[in-house]
């Protein structure tokens, strides 16, 4: 585990809250695309139940090669486990559900006519009966902020609000762990501080890729720089944003307030 500036950043990781088995486990990961680019480099790191990870890094480093491992669309070298579950090709449906994978642009989310069609599509996908599946959809869109919005139509909402439903759209499949991609990208002042609070109360596991520095320093107590395809640091968000030397080697920047 590699060491910034004199910081063990193994022995500042958060704890598993007491739980020895982690939510998210990736031991040794490496992967190449068919042309030759390896993308990823023995990436290896855990994620213990409850906790709330900031993955960061410039553009290339990896960060969406490896979260696509994470659900299976990609399959690398190595071994990856969600709550003690294998990542692999037999399990890829279980996997699916357990992983909540929210993209950066809800459109490639949201496919359905109406927003009720849209969050009960995975419920309904894994063969969940009808009761359940509008009882998950309530559900879900109560955590989200968004009850009685079941027969709007998707495509007429605000971005923010898309954003919001493409996270309940995973929520309503009751995944161990959220992942999400740039969740704040695009949005407006009142939206972006309108998402950090609701990912700041919802009381789940959450790997969330990002530059967005302000939304790491605000919400998230650990966080994983990755470049050229490895894992540079993994340590209290805290510590590694107050070297201002490490991140400007690793293409980031010191979140200034005002900047949002």
């Amino acid at each position: 585990m590699p060491i910034v500036h004199g910081f063990d950043v193994l022995s500042q990781r958060p704890s598993a809250n007491g739980r020895t088995q982690p939510t998210l486990e990736v031991t040794n990961l490496s992967f190449a695309y068919p042309d030759g680019h390896e993308a990823l480099h023995g990436v290896s790191f855990s994620i213990g139940a409850g906790e709330k990870v900031a993955l960061v890094g410039p553009n290339g480093a990896g960060k969406s090669t490896l979260m696509l491992h994470l659900n299976g669309l990609l399959s690398g070298d190595g071994t990856l486990a969600v709550a003690g579950l294998p990542v692999a090709k037999e399990n890829l449906p279980l996997i699916r559900s357990k992983v909540g994978m929210v993209f950066q642009n809800p459109d490639d989310q949201l496919f359905s006519p109406t927003v009720f069609d849209d969050v009960a599509f995975g419920p309904l996908h894994m063969g969940y009966p009808e009761v359940e599946v509008r009882q998950r959809v309530e559900t879900a869109l109560g955590q989200i902020g968004m009850a009685g919005f079941g027969e709007r139509l998707s495509h007429h909402l605000s971005i923010g609000q898309k954003k919001r439903v493409a996270i309940a759209t995973v929520l309503s499949m009751d995944p161990e762990i959220l992942v999400l991609d740039e969740p704040s990208a695009g949005l407006d002042p009142r939206a972006r501080r309108s998402l950090i609070e609701l990912l700041r109360e919802l009381p789940l596991t959450m790997l969330v890729s990002t530059h967005d520095m302000l939304l790491v320093q605000e919400l998230f107590p650990r966080m994983i720089v990755m470049d050229e395809g490895r894992v540079v640091a993994d340590g209290e968000t805290a510590v590694l944003l107050s070297d201002s030397s490490f991140l400007e080697a690793h293409g980031l920047e010191m979140p200034v307030i005002g900047e949002q």
